[in-house]
């Protein structure tokens, strides 16, 4: 029990290799600055025996002959006095652990030899076997109350001690140890008052000579004492169930214990440690079932050797063996995997037996195997799990256990030491732990481990000072990232004085920060703040940007004032690299003050060489692609490109100039708004620019071309100047002119910013919509003399046409089909569009010249009729069925003009009669002045007398034609047109002398059929006269009544039953006068030119003479 108390200044030496004690050398020399505070609470040890500058090779003998072979010589005398066997199911034969031995520590046969010869004459330790009893269950109760005082008597006795007892005894009897065992060689526990489950926890230590032969005995007695004959009465009187066990009782002699079983134990079938309960034997079969005995035995030893290891301690000597055979399992293992704490069954079985005889705890244990699995993760890949394991264990034996003073020392410098090791992989985490799938949980784990060491009670109390995990984890990052941007640094140093080359180097080093500061964001600061809660991005990214401004205000000062075209190219990645690192500045959880915030400012040298170099680049890059363009559609098919290669490659060379303005992110609101000007004056310049380049290359393509490929390249350079007018309507867009004016309404007025911006785009715009339109009248004019052609071939020279109005449009027709098929195909749709508004425009026009060019008169109205039916399919030609041109825009005041003349010129003369009085019905709807007078009617159809009923009732307001003032006025009524009504004669009232609102009230009767009062365009037509004796009556007025409108004439016919139908009532109507206006009727004209037509010219002389009376009445009032 005394050898895990004993303690050297060596031994705390002993758990580390020359290459580890290197390791820790650089530990302390590269640890940060927090390590400091923690080294406030801890004493450091001094390596006294560190040799820096010693030969490895004879470093390595040093540590063999000062560490291993001490080890070596203490396992050579575990396995020469072996007692049981390890808990293994595997059980090694003693040259099988000692061949293990000899290759893990690397010992030659001969050093082998010399080793064991040494052991060999060592002192041997004594045997002993530590029992512990812990306690028992259901045992005999042997008092009168039902329970017992149980007491154990436990010995070691050797076959020939047993043999020779039981030759001395007479007879047979219960107790063998207190007759066997002598004394000195007998234990005896306490005795535990009036219990069938008594509890002792003692332990015992008994010696022996030799496992073979030997047995471990205990007995279990109960304990009886004398008792007075009074208390025997009492017992009797309180419990007379217990009457035969007191008769019993009383046949013993006085003071004689009674057997409750015992434990017999074969020493050799037991294992180094065995923790078990055991069943109490009988001596005879009374009473078989006694109960149960827990125990715990294992073999240990007392005075081993201590020159073998130079007098240190059981437990370094453990912890230096536990880290041997870890280092000899990696070794061996061929994997690259971490190690996850296995180890072979020579090494598990070793290490249990050498902590087994030297009666190291399982606290000692757990502890040996922190500080040594901790020490090797600092040299070797060991799986993180395995540190949590034993930090798990450390902290659960110390609440359970005191640990000796060196040994809580030690684990304070293990705990401390870790500690320090941690930090720095932290501060070296870039490096350590890279940002893949399999280095971040590592990075992860030691977080937590460093953490969980934090919080474990061992650590608190041996480093009693405040210590700050999340506060030292900082300053390892900060740290860190001070020397990894010194490193970068150095790496990235210009070879020369070059400025080119100091500008590539900057523009390298920012490279690696901005990674750098990407892979923080991304992937590391997720490790920190889900371990420690630090927010590992905000640390490095404030500490990068520091450094950062500074190196980069460095740089730029070296060039300033020689600035040229070169050097602000080499500048501008360095712009666009502390762009992106800028807006990182987004993912901040605390902002503050950064140094970057304005770095712009410093490139506003090298800002007018990079807008210098996107526009010369772009206007180059446009000229090439205008070179080696074909003008021929990119694709053709179901969803066809009809423009060019050039137009696609103009766009994806505009594309940069507008790139450059999200990437130059100019902060100034004003110069913001001068940047944007300059960048649309460089874009619409490009745009102007190719529009002349084209023009020239479709010059230059179609002088050896056919006419048919000239005008397909036409229709290409059209598209492709479409296409570019699409691509500056969405600029404002794509410069997102919009945000622009929110940054800069408080420095640019609104009216500046409209009259400069969009001013320039429309110019650009216009320029297109120029070069479209001379491009599209290019493309119409052959379309228009075409259609010319194709009209005037439609004229005839006969009366009687030579073909069908159909036969003679067809070939315009099936010409436009065609050729506008074809410029369907090949133009785009805004084209297309654009180039039938004119050619309609323009084939309405040639159509007005044919037709009122037409020579000779007498065909006029056939030649009219087919130009009307040309211009119908035109119509329709042009609309599509809603695809083409809409109607609002064919019916233009042209269109509408021509229809009229060739619809009235395709008429004849009674169709045009008819066509005349229903624009008089149309001109009396619309007039409402009552000057000329007004005259009231009542009207109505009888359809049962197929009679039209006329009551003329009265006339106001007429004119004073008599040189009295007066007139002597009266109606006459006709039906017109005449032609419709042949045998109806004009009916007149009677005169009403110097009257102006004479009171008719006469009534009549016109015999016309409904047929002919539905008619097209049949009225009555009511003159007022005045009457004049000696000359022509005059003129008063008159008025149009449509036939179709009186009661009794609208509706549908009915073919029979019409006098049974009741008539219809007579309606009211009051008509204002109207009077002709002279030669202003374009019927009455084209009538009037149909000469040899006598029904014609009577009546248009009939019309002519109420102009003329018209005319004459207006001069006299």
């Amino acid at each position: 029990m005394s050898s895990q108390n004993e303690t050297t200044n060596t031994g705390a030496k002993s758990l580390q290799t020359p290459d580890q004690e290197q390791d820790q050398t650089r530990v302390r020399q590269m640890m940060p600055g927090n390590t400091r505070k923690l080294a406030l609470t801890r004493k450091r040890i001094e390596r006294r025996d560190l040799r820096e500058d010693e030969d490895p090779e004879e470093r390595a003998r040093r540590h063999k002959e000062q560490e291993l072979k001490p080890l070596y010589k203490e396992l050579l005398y575990t396995i020469n006095h072996k007692m049981g066997n390890p808990s293994l199911a595997e059980v090694f034969t003693e040259s099988q652990l000692q061949e293990y031995i000899k290759e893990a520590f690397t010992m030659t046969e001969q050093e082998h030899k010399g080793l064991t010869e040494k052991v060999q004459k060592s002192e041997p330790p004594v045997y002993c076997l530590m029992a512990t009893l812990k306690e028992a269950k259901g045992i005999l109760g042997k008092d009168v109350s039902g329970f017992s005082d149980p007491y154990c008597l436990l010995t070691i006795l050797e076959d020939e001690e047993e043999s020779r007892t039981r030759r001395s005894r007479a007879k047979p009897s219960k107790s063998v140890v207190k007759d066997a065992a002598s004394d000195d060689k007998l234990f005896q526990t306490d005795v535990k008052k009036q219990t069938l489950n008594p509890i002792w926890n003692q332990t015992f230590i008994l010696e022996f000579g030799d496992v073979i032969g030997a047995s471990f005995h205990l007995e279990m007695w109960d304990k009886d004492e004398e008792v007075s004959l009074s208390q025997k009465f009492e017992e009797i009187k309180s419990n007379f169930n217990s009457l035969r066990r007191i008769i019993k009782d009383a046949k013993k002699e006085k003071g004689t214990d009674d057997f409750l079983g015992k434990v017999v134990v074969k020493l050799q079938d037991l294992h180094c440690t065995q923790d078990n309960w055991y069943t109490l034997e009988p001596r005879t079969e009374t009473y078989p079932d006694r109960g149960q005995c827990h125990l715990k035995l294992k073999f240990i030893h007392k005075s081993r050797d201590g020159t073998l290891s130079a007098g240190r301690s059981a437990y370094i000597n453990y912890s230096g063996m536990l880290q041997q055979f870890v280092q000899a399992y990696i070794s061996k293992q061929q994997s690259s995997a971490p190690w996850k704490g296995a180890l072979c069954g020579e090494a598990q079985s070793l290490l249990e037996l050498y902590a087994t005889q030297n009666d190291l705890s399982p606290f000692l244990q757990d502890l040996a195997k922190w500080v040594a699995y901790s020490k090797l993760y600092q040299s070797l890949e060991v799986d993180s799990s395995v540190l949590f394991q034993q930090l798990t264990s450390v902290e659960y034996h110390w609440h359970q256990q005191e640990l000796p003073y060196q040994q809580k020392q030690e684990l304070g410098d293990s705990l401390h030491g870790f500690l320090q090791y941690g930090l720095l992989l932290v501060a070296k985490y870039r490096d350590i732990f890279p940002p893949t799938q399999s280095a971040t949980p590592k990075l992860h784990t030691l977080l937590r481990i460093l953490v969980q060491i934090c919080k474990t009670q061992a650590f608190q109390k041996l480093n009693p000072a405040q210590f700050d995990l999340h506060d030292a984890v900082n300053e390892a990052i900060q740290t860190g990232t001070q020397e990894w941007f010194s490193i970068q640094k150095g790496l990235h140093q210009p070879m020369t004085k070059d400025l080119l080359e100091i500008a590539g180097a900057l523009s390298r080093l920012i490279g690696e920060v901005q990674k750098d500061i990407n892979h923080n964001k991304d992937v590391w600061n997720r490790v920190f703040v889900s371990a420690v809660q630090v927010d590992s991005f905000t640390v490095v990214y404030k500490k990068l940007d520091s450094l950062l401004a500074k190196e980069v205000r460095e740089t730029l000062s070296l060039v300033e004032g020689h600035m040229e075209q070169e050097l602000a190219n080499s500048l501008f990645p360095v712009y666009l690299s502390l762009q992106v690192i800028h807006k990182d500045k987004a993912f901040l959880q605390k902002r503050g003050v950064l140094e970057l915030t304005n770095f712009q400012e410093d490139f506003r040298e090298a800002l007018p060489y990079w807008l210098n170099q996107a526009f010369s680049t772009t206007q180059d890059r446009v000229e090439r692609a205008v070179q080696v363009d074909q003008l021929q559609p990119l694709q053709a098919g179901v969803v066809p490109i009809k423009h060019s290669s050039s137009a696609v490659d103009l766009v994806a060379c505009v594309q940069p100039i507008c790139q450059l303005w999200d990437q130059l992110f100019w902060p100034d609101p004003e110069e913001a708004f001068m940047l944007m000007v300059k960048l649309t004056e460089d874009v619409c310049k490009i745009v102007v620019n190719y529009c002349h380049i084209l023009k020239g290359r479709v010059r230059l393509l179609s002088e050896n071309s056919d006419p048919a490929s000239a005008i397909n390249m036409l229709c290409v350079v059209v598209n492709d100047l479409e296409h570019l007018r699409s691509v500056l309507t969405r600029l404002p867009t794509q410069l997102n002119w919009a945000g622009l004016r929110d940054r800069t309404q408080n420095v640019i007025g609104e009216s500046q910013f409209n009259n400069t911006l969009p001013l320039q785009l429309q110019q650009a715009q216009s320029v297109l919509a120029r070069e479209i339109r001379s491009a599209l009248d290019t493309l119409g004019k052959k379309l228009n003399t075409d259609i010319e052609t194709h009209v005037r071939s439609m004229s005839t020279r006969r009366r009687i046409p030579s073909k069908s109005t159909e036969d003679a449009a067809a070939p315009l027709m099936r010409y436009l089909e065609q050729e506008l098929q074809y410029m369907n195909e090949n133009l785009v749709k805004e084209n297309f569009n654009s180039l039938l508004t004119p050619l309609w425009n323009n084939s309405v026009k040639i159509l007005h010249q044919v037709a009122t060019q037409h020579p000779q008169q007498e065909g006029l109205m056939v030649f009219c009729q087919r130009l009307l039916y040309t211009l119908q399919c035109l119509e329709q030609c042009f609309h599509a069925e809603g695809n083409g041109l809409q109607l609002n825009s064919l019916h233009s005041d042209e269109y509408k003009a021509l229809k009229a003349y060739l619809t009235h010129n395709s008429m004849n003369s009674r169709q045009l009669m008819e066509k005349f009085f229903e624009r008089k019905i149309w001109e009396q709807n619309v007039f409402s002045s009552e000057k000329y007078g007004a005259v009231t009617l009542l009207t109505s159809y009888r359809r049962s007398e197929q009679r039209l009923h006329v009551e003329v009732l009265n006339a106001v307001n007429l004119l004073p034609m008599d040189s009295n003032g007066f007139s002597d006025p009266f109606v006459q009524l006709c039906l017109e047109p005449g032609h419709v009504f042949p045998e109806v004669e004009p009916r007149c009232t009677q005169i009403k002398n110097r009257d102006l609102n004479p009171l008719f009230d006469e009534a009549f009767q016109f015999l016309v059929s409904l047929d002919q009062c539905q008619t097209l365009g049949t009225c009555l037509v009511v003159t007022v006269l005045d009457y004049d004796t000696l000359r022509t009556d005059d003129f008063e007025g008159e008025a149009f009544l449509a036939l179709k409108g009186i009661p009794g004439v609208a509706g549908g016919k009915e073919a029979v039953g019409l006098s049974r139908q009741p008539d219809a009532t007579p309606a009211q109507i009051r008509l204002p006068l109207m009077h002709p206006k002279p030669n202003d009727d374009s019927i009455l004209t084209l009538l009037e030119s149909r000469k040899g037509e006598r029904e014609t010219q009577a009546f248009v002389k009939k019309r002519r003479q109420r102009e003329k009376q018209s005319q004459e009445a207006t001069q006299t009032q």
